[in-house]
């Protein structure tokens, strides 16, 4: 399972909100291209950056300084916020992105997600960002009537490769994940794993410690967590927690 740090921006600076809140920001720098690099340094093997005024304008935003950080780490990213038509997957996967993620445009067009999917095999992931047990769009700020399960289910069929799952009620409170509403997710989408395969599903929302990101891996044996305020404040070291998923001992 990848550890995978979250790069939130706005205005071009590293952020991060309390439960996709805009009003409810914390910055944690001011060269986001220089925390992807601290990242790197200490082990990170992806990172997931993420254009949160893109996400709420519906255009791109801090698309060249994603590129840079595409560019100049050497390390898989995975791009999320805004993708609003057709044209900005491919202009991500021009650019180098490793996974091109959608949220807004798969609820709304997924027409357009299953033609980009086939367009870019295994490079698509949908966003599946759960309020209530429904999905929110539009950078959070707005909760469709699409049930998670139901939206895991067709982005399946539509041949997206991966899926993100974010609990919003836990995003950025540093209060540990709802371990059973994350399982009951993955038995009604049908994720569960069987004979040790691997889950193409990130958890995000809520991780808190190391002991958190060992439960996930042990019990629902996903591809990978992303972890952002945890790491930002010291609560998790990502070269110890890099060594223990490496190594497989006890946290």
């Amino acid at each position: 399972m990848e550890l995978i740090p979250a790069i939130d921006i706005r205005g071009g600076r590293c952020v991060r909100l309390l439960q996709g809140d805009y009003g409810r920001e914390t910055v944690f720098g001011d060269d986001p291209l220089a925390m992807a690099r601290r990242w790197v340094g200490e082990g990170a093997r992806r990172l997931h950056v993420v254009d949160l005024d893109a996400a709420k304008e519906g255009r791109p935003v801090n698309a060249a300084l994603i590129a840079r950080i595409i560019a100049e780490t050497g390390v898989r990213v995975q791009v999320a916020g805004g993708p609003r038509d057709a044209a900005a997957f491919d202009r991500w996967a021009e650019a180098g992105a490793d996974r091109i993620v959608t949220g807004t445009l798969a609820v709304q067009a997924p027409d357009i997600v299953e033609a980009a999917a086939r367009r870019h095999p295994g490079r698509i992931a949908a966003a599946v960002d759960a309020r209530g047990g429904r999905v929110a769009i539009k950078g959070w700020l707005e909760t469709s009537d699409l049930q998670v399960a139901d939206f895991i289910r067709g982005m399946r069929r539509r041949g997206v490769a991966h899926v993100i799952y974010t609990d919003i009620s836990r995003d950025g409170m540093m209060a540990h994940p709802d371990f059973d509403a994350f399982a009951r997710v993955l038995d009604e989408s049908g994720l569960r794993a069987e004979g040790g395969e691997e889950v193409p599903v990130i958890y995000s929302g809520g991780i808190t410690s190391v002991d958190d990101i060992a439960r996930l891996a042990a019990e629902f044996s996903i591809e990978g967590v992303i972890v952002g305020r945890a790491l930002y404040d010291g609560s998790i070291d990502l070269r110890a927690a890099q060594r223990v998923l490496v190594s497989g001992d006890d946290w």
